[in-house]
């Protein structure tokens, strides 16, 4: 996951060596974590077969495997979303961040990769369950996904611009709202994909 993030941005890199605006660099630096997150958290539950499906159903609630593969894939997310930023920053500059809100923009950043990981670790139960991994993984997340992208590219924007917390807090609690409420699905949708 880290080899294909700091690929990512290597090419980034070597595409615009002459620099990026406030809003390229944002925007440049959440496309490469939302690829980053759907080929990280694809495979959440397709690397099961049937018989440690049925091994687990026997010996756990379905809301614990979901609620475990969530905080796992959440820490995995912002554990990458960190270095992620860290290599962005050494390869394309960190000009941007010197007039940025840095406590804002971490925030963002841990949010965003939170709530990538809670969207995609539903989508990626749905996909396994369907039988269809990689594909209905891909047509299924981006919709999904769109509301989370756009809440916290708009947040970081913000975060980037120095703009106070008075301002940048709906956004913030827009996101912690989305993750919070796409928890909330996982948690009562997966017990029925698991019961398939």
């Amino acid at each position: 996951m880290l080899l294909y993030v700091v690929s990512a941005v290597y090419v980034a890199y070597l595409s615009v060596k002459g620099g990026l605006g406030t809003a390229t660099w944002n925007a440049l630096f959440w496309i490469i974590l939302l690829f980053a997150a759907f080929n990280a958290l694809s495979r959440s539950f397709q690397r099961e077969d049937q018989g440690r499906q049925l091994y687990l159903y026997t010996l756990v609630d379905p809301r614990s495997v979901v609620l475990a593969r969530s905080l796992y894939n959440a820490l995995t997310m912002v554990l990458l979303s960190l270095l992620s930023l860290v290599f962005y920053t050494l390869f394309l500059g960190g000009e941007v961040l010197a007039e940025a809100d840095l406590p804002q923009f971490l925030l963002a950043v841990v949010l965003g990769g939170i709530g990538f990981a809670a969207a995609l670790t539903l989508i990626s139960a749905i996909a396994a369950r369907a039988g269809n991994g990689l594909g209905l993984m891909a047509i299924l997340g981006f919709p999904i996904v769109l509301p989370m992208l756009l809440a916290v590219l708009r947040a970081s924007k913000l975060a980037l611009d120095g703009v106070a917390w008075s301002v940048t807090g709906t956004y913030f609690l827009g996101l912690v709202l989305l993750d919070v409420i796409t928890v909330t699905l996982a948690w009562l949708l997966f017990p029925y994909l698991w019961r398939d």
